[in-house]
């Protein structure tokens, strides 16, 4: 702090009848701390020496001369104390009060930047006393402080109550679409890839809370808010174990419950199929069904479904999933994701399966399709033009029996998860994984003999449109013919056509 450029009169060169004690207690009063004296002593030999250069500070021969001279007379002793006794006080005051705020300044600047850990001491004092008034949530494991957190207090009841050892499998299966045992076994599977530790600050979500999440929601298509309250969790966090969960389910089930079947295995669905439609070789049927999404922001045109739009009366945008299923419903292939506005046989080549098959890898086996696939050396479809023979006849109706399986695998997909009926909240990029889970619970549903009520079953629509090349392969039109004349003359044939 900065001084005024003014001289003040040195202390030591003012005597008032050699007793000095007012000043004293001036000073001591202006100070307020007879500590600080030190500091302010080498002050003031400062001054001392500025006054004496400027020649306002007297030496002792001038002191003593003074003094004689105030003690010969008192009317000039009354005159010193009118002419320098206020002025002295109300300078020397104002220089006191200038050096009391510069020693604050000085104290003051160190308690504020000195020590952050002593701030840090202090704030975890304060929160340590208004604890009390804080809700806790759970904390880690361990010993020693343990840190306090805010959070929501949401009931859990009912998630409490379905999981209780006394909840009915019979209500259990018609909340989750599937029996406690198969509920399990799913946790058990997935346990490594979803389970979190807990932290300081909380204990991590329960697995099988989090795979209910999931289920439940996917099962019932219920608003995240719903699902938010039946779990006592936050929304956000309902949607992020939805994520988290198919995920786990894409990458660890998947390989195991979604797959092409091995040679033995294929000789036993063909032999299913040939058994119940007299056609051979058959290994499963492929079909296509759309599902509604929300209008995408950028490329809206390319999943733009001209069908849905027509039957709905309102602009409709889908994203698909073509499958192949065997005799029992259970999907062997999958390919999911591409546009609505795609036909059956545009997806179908921009299938992997279609890769392999183009390879060569897929020999001596027919998948069954509808009018919207092409007819090739393993893609098996009926007849679409007019005027068709006894024989064309009877090979349709054969053909619509194993197109049937493959339809209901679709509607009970639909049925037993029901968010696949509505618009997805999810998005585009994100959808395939939820898309693909439905397919593996399906698949593990069906593989466990999980029956579905009859309410819940979905009416899938046909959106095929007949290719301008249906016929790709000569071999597989003789092939074709080959088939349907065996079908009529070996009475394998029914007489719905006749």
């Amino acid at each position: 702090m900065e001084i005024g450029s003014f001289a003040f009169l040195s202390p030591e060169g003012f005597s008032y009848n050699g007793d000095f004690s007012w000043f004293q207690d001036m000073e001591d009063g202006f100070n307020g701390n007879g500590k600080k004296r030190g500091r302010k002593d080498s002050e003031e030999s400062l001054l001392h020496e500025q006054l004496k250069k400027n020649g306002l500070l007297l030496d002792d021969g001038a002191k003593q001369e003074q003094h004689q001279c105030f003690t010969g007379s008192n009317q000039e002793t009354a005159v010193f104390e009118a002419d320098f006794k206020n002025d002295y006080f109300d300078q020397i005051q104002s220089h006191y009060t200038r050096i009391n705020d510069l020693d604050h300044s000085r104290n003051k600047r160190p308690r504020k930047s000195s020590s952050p850990v002593a701030n840090t001491a202090t704030a975890a004092a304060v929160s340590a006393g208004n604890s009390d008034n804080a809700e806790p949530s759970h904390s880690g494991g361990g010993s020693g402080h343990q840190r306090r957190l805010w959070v929501k207090d949401r009931s859990k009841d009912w998630w409490d109550k379905c999981s209780h050892p006394d909840f009915s499998d019979e209500e259990f299966k018609r909340a989750f679409r599937m029996s406690k045992a198969t509920f399990d076994m799913i946790c058990e599977e997935l346990e490594p890839a979803v389970m979190k530790k807990n932290t300081m600050l909380r204990d991590a979500i329960p697995v099988r809370q989090r795979i209910a999440v999931c289920i439940w929601r996917l099962a019932t298509g219920e608003p995240l808010r719903m699902v938010s309250k039946r779990f006592g969790l936050g929304i956000s966090t309902c949607h992020k174990l939805v994520l988290e969960v198919c995920t786990a389910i894409k990458t660890v089930l998947m390989p195991k419950f979604v797959q092409w079947p091995d040679d033995n295995k294929m000789k036993q669905i063909k032999d299913e199929f040939e058994s119940t439609t007299g056609i051979p070789n058959v290994g499963g049927a492929i079909y296509t069904t759309h599902l509604p999404i929300i209008a995408p922001k950028a490329n809206a045109t390319t999943y733009f479904n001209k069908k849905h739009t027509e039957r709905s009366q309102k602009n409709s945008y889908t994203i698909t999933l073509q499958g192949i299923v065997d005799g029992n419903g259970v999907f062997r292939d999958v390919c999911i994701g591409w546009p609505g506005s795609m036909s059956d046989e545009q997806i179908l080549e921009k299938s992997a399966f279609y890769q392999r098959a183009a390879k060569g890898q897929v020999k001596d086996i027919w998948v069954v399709g509808s009018k919207g696939y092409p007819l090739m050396d393993w893609v098996l479809v009926p007849y679409s033009h007019q005027n068709q023979t006894w024989a064309q006849h009877a090979f349709n109706e054969k053909i619509g029996e194993i197109e049937k399986v493959g339809k209901e695998a679709f509607g009970r997909l639909k049925g037993r998860w029901s968010s696949l009926q509505k618009r997805s909240e999810v998005k585009l990029q994100e959808l395939p994984v939820v898309l693909g889970a439905c397919c593996v619970l399906h698949n593990i549903c069906e593989m466990r003999k999980e029956e579905m009520e009859a309410e819940l079953n979905c009416e899938v629509f046909d959106d095929e449109v007949i290719p301008e090349n249906n016929l790709r392969s000569m071999a597989a039109v003789q092939a074709r013919d080959h088939i349907a004349h065996n079908l009529l003359h070996h009475g394998l044939a029914g007489t719905a056509f006749i």
